[in-house]
């Protein structure tokens, strides 16, 4: 067993792949906010790829801005910032690779003038975000920006130096902007429609409250590419470590396991230069939106699908409720007769083997993903996901009998008890505020703003969420599918 460190990399198993570049001699011109499983596992993979293959002014310089983010610093630290990437195969066949793109990792908290001083360097050329999609701030209903999180108020209200990903990004605008030196591009790869469109309504929303004048010179200087990135990545924990130092000798602090599958699509608009992504395997595109709607709709959607259906009927893990024919049923369901008539053409795609993949994907009980880990922040997501293919069936006639389950099982889940008992493992910004709701009248949930807006008035979908409660309490979240499938 062997610890992760640079010099430990010559001794390292034969199955282990290493980098073989320089990396003293890597520029860091990508700064990423948001330096977790999913990042890790997908645009610092890409980037260590173009770096063996000599491209090594783009290497990565990470930042965590929350106090939850101190853990991946000092990993990092210990590990001279390498990390252990295993990618597994839907037949349960792994393999291990030693990332090396993160050359530099700071930690706001720290050191904010770092961060910024990093930020307006005229050698930084893209800022990256992984921020989740709760971290930009925009009303899902309205579209507006009204950020609720600690550190992006309290910069609004003046803090110095800024503290929050919004702050930190706008003043070292400003030290461009003043400085003579041109702006540098803003990729969002969260997952989120219109991405670059969000992260650029964010950031000028925060600017405009700062600065009216800094505002409108971000909003021409600045890009905001979209993108769809998709790469199952569940969380890192003790049986991951475990796992991979029986496998492959490693002792890493923070590895991450991933499923084999990656896809990344991204809009080419980087007019302060990029990396030659499509060198490996990123699709550049003039538009994304075919793409991420589809991911969107389909993945993501199915995932809240699944898994509050999934927990409620006991289940723990995506490969459970994924090989079990009633949750394929519905889940197919689902995707067919509600998510893909929203859909426009997707250019190389063929939508029903998509489905069928997404199937494989999910059950790969390798993987060993959980679904609890898809309905943290479910308030957040579901408005992002599941509830633009409700209004677009709403407005074509067309069926919402699954989504209506699935928002029946959320409802269920939020009042906290599984069918056999057990507390469910809600994780959401507005616990409280959701619980107080459904307990005082479940069907009041739908009236909840900041998730429906105004969709929650239809009366359809009103009539369609009562009669899959009414099933869901009646029969339980095996039975209530059952109905839908039969119907």
């Amino acid at each position: 067993m062997t610890d992760l460190t640079a010099d430990a990399l010559p001794s390292l198993a034969a199955n282990v792949s290493v980098p073989t570049y320089d990396r003293s001699a890597v520029r860091a011109r990508i700064v990423h906010f948001g330096v977790g499983g999913f990042h890790r596992a997908h645009e610092a993979m890409y980037l260590d790829r173009l770096l063996e293959a000599g491209h090594t002014e783009w290497g990565l310089c990470g930042v965590g801005v929350l106090s939850f983010d101190a853990p991946m610093r000092d990993a990092l630290a210990a590990q001279d910032d390498l990390y252990t990437l295993v990618t597994t195969a839907p037949d349960g066949s792994s393999t291990a690779r030693v990332v090396g793109s993160i050359v530099q990792y700071l930690f706001a908290p720290d050191d904010p003038e770092a961060v910024v001083r990093k930020l307006a360097d005229p050698d930084t050329a893209i800022v990256s975000l992984t921020i989740t999609e709760g971290g930009y701030g925009i009303d899902d209903a309205t579209g507006t920006y009204t950020p609720r999180d600690e550190l992006t108020l309290a910069d609004l209200d003046g803090s110095a130096p800024p503290r929050s990903v919004m702050g930190l990004l706008t003043e070292a605008l400003r030290r461009r902007r003043d400085a003579g030196i041109p702006a540098f591009t803003v990729m969002s790869c969260d997952n989120i429609q219109g991405n670059g469109h969000v992260a650029r309504a964010a950031l000028l929303g925060f600017a405009e409250h700062r600065d009216s004048e800094l505002a409108a010179w971000i909003a021409e200087n600045v890009s905001f590419p979209n993108s769809m990135v998709d790469r199952i990545t569940p969380v890192t924990t003790d049986e991951t470590r475990a796992a991979i130092v029986e496998e492959f000798g490693i002792r890493d602090r923070w590895p991450v396991r991933s499923e084999s599958f990656e896809q990344w699509v991204l809009e080419d608009a980087f007019p302060a230069g990029r990396p030659p992504f499509d060198e490996v395997g990123v699709q550049l595109v003039v538009d994304v939106e075919p793409y991420e709607l589809m991911k969107l709709r389909l993945l993501n959607a199915s995932h809240q699908a699944m898994s509050y259906l999934g927990i409620l009927s006991g289940a723990e893990y995506v490969h459970e409720v994924c090989t079990d024919p009633l949750f394929v049923s519905f889940l197919q369901g689902y995707m067919h007769h509600e998510a893909i008539p929203t859909l426009r053409p997707v250019p190389g795609i063929d939508l029903d083997a998509y489905c069928d993949q997404l199937i494989e994907r999910f059950g790969s009980e390798a993987i060993r993903d959980t679904l609890a880990r898809q309905v943290v922040d479910g308030s957040d997501r579901l408005p992002k996901f599941l509830l633009p293919v409700v209004r677009e069936q709403l407005a074509a006639g067309g069926r919402i009998d699954h989504a209506a389950l699935v928002l029946a099982g959320w409802s269920v889940f939020l009042e906290g008890r599984t069918e056999s008992g057990e507390p469910t493992p809600a994780v959401d910004s507005r616990l409280d505020e959701l619980r107080r709701i459904v307990a005082a009248d479940p069907a009041s949930l739908l009236d909840y703003a900041p998730v429906f807006g105004d969709l929650g008035q239809n009366v359809r979908l009103r009539e369609a969420f009562l009669a899959a409660r009414a099933s869901l309490t009646g029969h339980g979240a095996r039975g209530a599918m059952a109905q839908v499938v039969g119907a």
